[in-house]
């Protein structure tokens, strides 16, 4: 894996601890950025450190493919591609602040 693709995954996983924090029912669609760090590690047979395991709740010795299908997984059942201002974290979204 590229240092580029490391960042991404990076981000994207403390992106996603953000997002897990707004209750379901209130939670906008998964941000679509995420999608295309999730196709590049699709087939890394790399084992993910320790830390990105437990953030993505998966068993240690985990591949980035592993981790690369949580994030396609909370795209399953999305129609549309949600607007970024929505993301936890940004200004407009009413749960920052």
């Amino acid at each position: 894996m590229d240092q580029a693709s490391n960042v991404q995954f990076e981000r994207a996983l403390r992106e996603l601890g953000q997002w897990r924090a707004v209750p379901w029912r209130t939670r906008p669609p998964a941000p679509a950025w995420w999608w295309g760090t999730a196709m590049e590690l699709r087939d890394s047979a790399k084992p993910m450190p320790k830390e990105c395991c437990e953030s993505l709740e998966l068993a240690e010795g985990a591949t980035y493919a592993d981790g690369a299908r949580v994030f396609l997984y909370l795209f399953a059942d999305q129609r549309s591609l949600p607007s970024p201002d929505g993301f936890p974290g940004h200004s407009s979204h009413p749960d920052s602040g």
